[in-house]
């Protein structure tokens, strides 16, 4: 199979690209910088530059497909690209979303809710929040690093955590395996946590004490605002008030259902990245 994954730099990304290599298929490697990954064809990709489009595509049969970041209705880029996609012989694709975006929902739900009229071959991955935002450049992880500090709006919500390498086990299966699922799938770690929780199991794992400070709605929105688009840092804060009402306490058997082990845990997780990245 010729795969093209999208974002083959980026967390999930580059995890798909490496189960694909080792598994023996034809991977090419896109990223804004046409950022070299060993044994992949290398393909320089924007979402903003439709030139591009075009030669990424040429000969993939599948495509691991990631939106772009911070965009709030990336629809308008997305669905011109899957027509495309469509056209040059794309047979399946797999849309990386979030659980707290359903179908027909903002952001990637729109695209979500078009991929059946598209191709015959689909699925939707909505994992819930990366166990790795606490041990790459995420800012949690940031604010780790520096401050041994989290702040959230979660209050003492709870989410089920999940290991990029267990997204990455299922969308390189969903890409290659003999049935596509034709469907959406939440994935989650093994249990739920908050973020109080988490910074117990940072301190722990580090050796070195980590805070959660709980902070406000509008505290958390005014916060992400520095750094993001008002509207972005907005979407954010609601996030976290969700989370905080329990939309992400749950765990579901997706991750076991597809590769026949258990996810992994959050502190086996930190345990295998925290002497380099935390």
């Amino acid at each position: 199979m010729n795969v093209l994954v999208l974002g083959a730099t980026g967390t999930t990304g580059s995890r798909t690209a490496a189960r694909l290599i080792a598994a023996g298929h034809r991977v090419r490697a896109a990223s804004r910088a046409a950022t070299p990954v060993p044994d992949a064809e290398p393909a320089r990709f924007d979402w903003y530059e439709p030139a591009t489009h075009g030669p990424a595509l040429d000969g993939a049969d599948r495509v691991y497909l990631i939106p772009p970041v911070g965009e709030l209705d990336p629809a308008p880029v997305m669905l011109p690209f899957l027509r495309q996609a469509r056209d040059a012989g794309v047979q399946r694709v797999v849309l990386l979303s979030s659980s707290a975006i359903p179908e027909g929902g903002p952001a990637a739900g729109t695209v979500h809710s078009a991929l059946p009229a598209l191709f015959r071959e689909w699925a939707v991955l909505r994992p819930s929040w990366f166990m790795q935002n606490f041990t790459g450049g995420h800012p949690h992880a940031v604010s780790v690093r520096e401050s041994r500090e989290l702040q959230t709006a979660t209050g003492t919500g709870r989410i089920g955590f999940v290991d990029a390498e267990d997204i990455a086990a299922v969308a390189a299966d969903a890409l290659t395996g003999g049935q596509a699922p034709n469907t959406d799938l939440v994935l989650t770690g093994p249990e739920t946590l908050s973020y109080d929780d988490v910074a117990a199991v940072l301190s722990d794992v580090t050796g070195r004490p980590v805070v959660h400070h709980h902070v406000s709605h509008e505290q958390m929105r005014d916060r992400l605002a520095e750094a993001l688009p008002p509207e972005f840092a907005e979407l954010l804060a609601d996030l976290d008030r969700a989370i905080a009402g329990g939309a992400e306490d749950r765990v579901t058997d997706t991750v076991e259902r597809v590769t026949g082990r258990p996810p992994h845990a959050f502190r086996a997780c930190l345990e295998r990245e925290s002497a380099y990245r935390i």
